[in-house]
């Protein structure tokens, strides 16, 4: 008889062949810091950009003066629509400047939500080669044409759009601002003369630059070119150092998503607390004062300019340094964790075959010092 198991083992064992085997460790986080096996190890590989979830400060404010429940176990359109999400909701509004704003659990939900609800089958998403996995299958699951454009190459945007647009119902254009393997920016005011040229919906992932860029409301805000994207997706789990995310834009597509989107539909909403801790951090450490972003953005221009001549790409704080080979990029994040610093490889399928790196990302409860032995060891490797 067939083992039903084989299958599975089969592709276990091809990955481990490849050098692509995943597996999970156990570690503590400790400030800056993550422990792992007794070893305390500078943590490059968060994307709590702004170190708040390092500052001990920032978490006993925030709990002196949090007296509600933990979570509210339901689904928002059941009971669960209390004000923790609602003030979170028309603050987000309010400093986007946009009609309405919708609630996700996660970057991960809020991408398949928004995707698999807004692009449908008669609708076509013209999607950058490098945008997130979670872009990808919420066009798959909407039943959508995806036609994927060359990374950042908007004549060959133009040249599909000119091709198909006019053959689909709806036509929408999907990007992130900042890519999240690759450290490099979208050219929005690009995007946004194709968004009017084609009568074509834009959406932009702010995951990686929200609470950053613009007065921390993002890579659009920053290129003042809010206005022209009908709808932008951000998280809270990384710069603003909590959990949820959420989507911004016109009402009517907010409207539409409150009662298609299946990933909000369907879910028991994120934890309260984090909401609250969202809002807080928001009101009194982003969008008050840039001084975290500030220090973000000198590191990073610190790391670029003493990695000078590197093989790497980008320039922003995720500073990816390109190895290619599994093995190459195996082996320098373990000499890496050898000298104190915790920076895990990245590899296909989550970047392309032959481009495996090391994704250094920076966060604001670093130091120059701190960068200044890593440089060191890098250029070693």
């Amino acid at each position: 008889m067939k083992n039903p198991y084989n299958a599975y083992r089969n592709a276990l064992l091809e990955k481990k062949e490849s050098l692509n085997f995943r597996s999970l460790n156990a570690l503590e986080i400790e400030g800056k810091y993550v422990i792992q096996n007794n070893r305390r190890l500078l943590n490059l590989s968060s994307n709590d950009y702004l170190g708040i979830s390092t500052y001990e400060d920032i978490r006993q404010e925030f709990l002196k003066n949090y007296d509600k429940p933990l979570s509210v176990p339901s689904a928002r359109l059941l009971c669960a629509n209390t004000t923790s999400y609602e003030k979170l909701e028309v603050l987000l509004s309010q400093k986007f400047k946009k009609e309405a704003t919708l609630l996700f659990n996660s970057g991960y939900h809020a991408n398949v939500g928004i995707y698999s609800a807004l692009a449908k089958k008669g609708d076509v998403v013209f999607c950058d080669k490098l945008n997130h996995a979670s872009i990808i299958d919420g066009i798959r699951l909407g039943g959508a044409d995806l036609i994927p454009f060359k990374h950042v190459n908007y004549e060959d945007l133009e040249s599909k759009l000119k091709r198909y647009a006019s053959k689909y119902e709806n036509v929408i254009i999907a990007t992130e601002a900042l890519f999240s393997m690759d450290g490099d920016f979208c050219d929005i005011k690009k995007l946004t003369e194709l968004k009017e040229k084609y009568n074509a919906i834009l959406i932009v992932d702010e995951a990686h630059s929200f609470g950053v860029y613009g007065g921390g409301l993002g890579f659009c805000a920053q290129e003042k070119m809010l206005d022209s994207v009908d709808l932008i997706m951000a998280t809270f789990g990384k710069a603003v150092g909590s959990y949820g995310a959420f989507c911004v834009g016109r009402r009517v597509l907010i409207d539409y998503l409150i009662n298609f989107s299946r990933s909000f539909i369907f879910s028991t909403v994120f934890p309260q607390i984090s909401a609250e801790f969202a809002y807080f951090v928001l009101e009194n450490y982003i969008f008050k004062s840039d001084n975290l972003a500030k220090k973000l953005l000198s590191l990073k221009d610190y790391m670029h300019k003493n990695l000078c001549g590197l093989d790497i790409l980008g320039s922003s704080y995720i500073v990816p340094i390109i190895f290619g080979e599994n093995k190459k990029a195996l082996d320098a994040s373990k000499k890496l964790y050898e000298n104190g610093y915790y920076c895990l490889p990245v590899r296909y399928p989550t970047v392309a075959k032959n481009s495996a790196r090391l994704r250094i990302s920076l966060n604001a409860a670093l130091n120059e010092a701190d960068l200044g032995g890593l440089i060191n060891q890098i250029k070693k490797l």
